[in-house]
C-alpha cells in the first residue's frame, strides 16, 4: 500500500514539474487589505464625526443593548465612510474609541468587507459585476465602455477625482444582467449606449434614474406576461359556503 502511494506521489510530482495546474491569470485585487501610511491616510490625519452624524452615532448605539454595543461597528464604519468619502485609518480609530474596542478589532472588520474603501475614492464609485450571469449577458462590453468613457482602468480613479471603477462579484441582480452599481443605486439591463448615457449624466451633475434600462419595471420577464394574466379573485374565493 505504501509503495502504491509513493508511486502516485512521484507521478503527481513529475506532472507538476511539466506544467502548472493554474488555468487563469492571477489578478491583483483593487482593495487595500494591509495599511501603509500615506500623506492622505495616516493616524495623524484627524477624523471627527460632524455634529449631525454624532446624533446618528447616538441613535445607532441606542439600538444595541449594553454589553453588545460592538455590534454597531459596521453601521458606524459605514457612516464614517459616507461622511469622508472613503475609510481612512483615523476613522477606524474613532470607531474603536467610541465602541471601547482595540483598534485591531475594527481593522479586522474594515479589511474583510469590500464595501469599505481603504483608499481615496471618487464622488461616483462605479462597481461592475462580471460574475457568470452578467458575463454571459455582455458585461465585458459594458466594462470596456466604462473604461473608454472614463479613461480609467479597474481600481483607478479619474484625474478629476469624480469616478472610481471597481470590478466586483455578484450584486444579486442576475435576472437584470448586465448591471452596474453607482454609489447606492443599481443600473440594470445595460447596453453600451445606456451605460454611456448614465456616465455622461453623472458627469453633467445629474442623477440618472436607477433601475432597468430596458423598459421593464423590476425583474419581470421581458415582453407580455405569460402567467397570472386574469384579474385576481376577490375576498373569500374558494372558501366553503357552509363554514
Amino acid at each position: 500500500m505504501l509503495k502504491v502511494f509513493s508511486e502516485i506521489c512521484s507521478n503527481v510530482g513529475k506532472s507538476l514539474g511539466k506544467r502548472s495546474l493554474q488555468t487563469s491569470t492571477t489578478l491583483q485585487h483593487d482593495s487595500l487589505f494591509v495599511h501603509r501610511d500615506s500623506p492622505e491616510d495616516n493616524p495623524d490625519v484627524k477624523f471627527e464625526f460632524t455634529p449631525e452624524n454624532k446624533k446618528r452615532v447616538d441613535a445607532i448605539l441606542a439600538i444595541y443593548p449594553d454589553g453588545h454595543k460592538r455590534a454597531a461597528m459596521i453601521p458606524l464604519l459605514d457612516l464614517a465612510q459616507r461622511q469622508y468619502g472613503w475609510l481612512p485609518i483615523s476613522a477606524m480609530h474613532k470607531v474603536a474609541e467610541i465602541l471601547k474596542l482595540p483598534n485591531m478589532r475594527v481593522y479586522e472588520v474594515a479589511t474583510f468587507y469590500t464595501m469599505f474603501m481603504r483608499k481615496p475614492t471618487g464622488k461616483y464609485h462605479v462597481q461592475i459585476c462580471t460574475t457568470t450571469p452578467c458575463w454571459l449577458r455582455g458585461s465585458d462590453e459594458i466594462l470596456d465602455a466604462i473604461k473608454s468613457n472614463l479613461n480609467i482602468d479597474v481600481g483607478e480613479t479619474s484625474k478629476d477625482k469624480m469616478f472610481t471603477l471597481s470590478e466586483v462579484e455578484c450584486l444579486g441582480a442576475c435576472v437584470n444582467a448586465p448591471m452596474i452599481q453607482i454609489n447606492d443605486d443599481y443600473y440594470e439591463d445595460l447596453t453600451v449606449q445606456s451605460t454611456n448615457e448614465i456616465l455622461d449624466a453623472c458627469k453633467a451633475g445629474e442623477k440618472p434614474n436607477p433601475g432597468p434600462r430596458s423598459g421593464r419595471f423590476a425583474a419581470e420577464p421581458l415582453g407580455e406576461p405569460t402567467s397570472l394574466i386574469d384579474p385576481p379573485p376577490g375576498p373569500g374565493f374558494g372558501v366553503r359556503k357552509d363554514l
